[in-house]
């Protein structure tokens, strides 16, 4: 019984001696999303690939962002900003010089555009990879303030990826205007040559097609949801509905030839790309004796001006970015001021074109430096006086540059400024023609 007892207690002893570090096992140092030099670690990527990801049943990634904004304006750009924190150019344009708005001034902080998203990697398929992406951020039409925030649907869609060609299904960019400015604002130009804001629910087929060891062209079709049937921005409600879906589609030629420089946030490194995007649809009209189509045309280009040393690292990169467009009754994507234009039975769609060009500059691996200039036009001018309609938006413009730092592989510090402007049209009597605001941003993220 005494052994027993001295037993116990020598092994309780043992149990209370911690274990030596050599007898832990050691984790490695975490991996970050590069492998190159300088200054490895400094390289955010919302959409990198994730060095040790949490699984389920499939293999599941998980990222996002933190952002806090702060932006004064120079005019009141009204509550939606006071909230949201777009800050740019809005549907109804910026504040005529000689309203009341435009003789206040806005002071904002808002952390609303933060992000998080999964992504997913399951079995394969008939020889395809298949993914999913679901995307959120806290932007959501039913908060009132920065502390009742609603979640929202970004991106939701799956892929079935082969060697040349992809299937998405889900909701995902809509292929209408590729460029999106590469601003701190969230608004990224939308009313000003860049209709980028809408994710439509889409069925969509991308085929690489190969022609030289350096060239190759990328096809993409798909068929969208119409979001013009719904269009509220614009008054339509209950006014058109339609039984088809739109059509949309892009040909670019890729090339190798040029090498690859920085595109949107200095995250992804593009290749040299040109060609053509477009989409068609099609809707009724309550009162119209026909249908009235929504279409649009335009060409994109993405340039690298100073490639890559090594087709990764930033430093002494320079790329430029540009599209051109025309469209009709496509206000649903802020590509045109108005869906319809006429008097009642006789409604048409209107008319605008779209410019947008920027540079993107990296000096070193770690400072990026962006410029760009973008405008939105409305066509027929007189259409919209015989219809009737005040206060039309004639053009658009914005003009901005920023200077983005990386602290580190999760911090980025970036300040941005703005001159933003309208001109009207058929404008109410006693009142000016004109409206602008300067708009200054500093905003701090830290990528997950």
């Amino acid at each position: 019984m005494r052994f027993t007892l001295m037993y116990c207690a020598a092994a309780l002893v043992m149990l209370a001696v911690p274990v030596s570090a050599q007898d832990v096992p050691q984790q490695s140092p975490p991996a970050y999303n590069c492998d190159f030099e300088p200054a490895c670690e400094v390289s955010p990527g919302i959409y990198g690939n994730m060095a040790s990801p949490v699984t389920s049943k499939f293999k599941l990634s998980i990222g996002g962002f933190v952002k806090l904004d702060y932006v004064y304006n120079s005019v009141n750009l009204g509550s939606a900003n006071g909230i949201g924190l777009v800050a740019t150019l809005q549907p109804n344009g910026i504040p005529k010089t000689s309203s009341p708005a435009a003789k206040q001034d806005q002071s904002l902080f808002s952390a609303r555009q933060s992000r998080i998203w999964f992504k997913a990697e399951g079995p394969t398929f008939l020889g395809a990879r298949t993914g999913a992406l679901i995307e959120t951020d806290f932007f959501g039409s039913g908060g009132s303030s920065n502390e009742t925030a609603t979640m929202r649907i970004r991106l939701a869609y799956g892929t079935l990826d082969w060697a040349n060609t992809q299937i998405l299904f889900g909701q995902s960019w809509d292929l209408f205007g590729p460029a999106a400015a590469s601003t701190v604002d969230f608004g990224q130009g939308q009313t000003a040559g860049n209709p980028t804001t809408p994710r439509v629910p889409q069925l969509r087929v991308s085929q690489k097609v190969r022609l030289s060891e350096q060239n190759s062209l990328k096809l993409i079709a798909a068929l969208q949801n119409p979001i013009q049937n719904s269009n509220t921005a614009n008054g339509t409600a209950g006014e058109s509905w339609g039984a088809r879906p739109n059509i949309a589609g892009q040909a670019m030629l890729v090339s190798k030839a040029l090498g690859a420089a920085p595109g949107f946030w200095g995250l992804p490194m593009n290749q040299f790309t040109v060609g053509l995007f477009g989409l068609y649809g099609n809707q009724e009209i309550a009162g119209n004796g026909g249908t009235v189509d929504s279409w649009g045309y335009g060409l994109y280009a993405f340039v690298p001006v100073l490639r890559s040393a090594d087709g990764k690292s930033r430093a002494m990169t320079a790329s430029f970015e540009g599209q051109a467009y025309r469209a009709a009754n496509m206000s649903f994507n802020y590509a045109t001021v108005s869906p319809l234009i006429g008097p009642q039975g006789d409604k048409t769609g209107a008319k605008g074109y779209g410019l947008f060009g920027q540079m993107i500059f990296y000096p070193t691996q770690n400072l990026g430096i962006t410029a760009g200039y973008g405008m939105r036009g409305a066509e027929n001018f007189a259409d919209y006086t015989r219809s009737g309609i005040k206060d039309f938006q004639k053009s658009n413009s914005q003009a901005f540059a920023n200077i983005a730092y990386d602290l580190n592989a999760a911090v980025r510090v970036a300040t941005e400024y703005q001159y933003v402007s309208t001109r009207y049209g058929n404008v109410t009597a006693g009142t000016s023609d004109f409206g602008k605001a300067n708009v200054f941003r500093f905003s701090m993220i830290y990528f997950f």
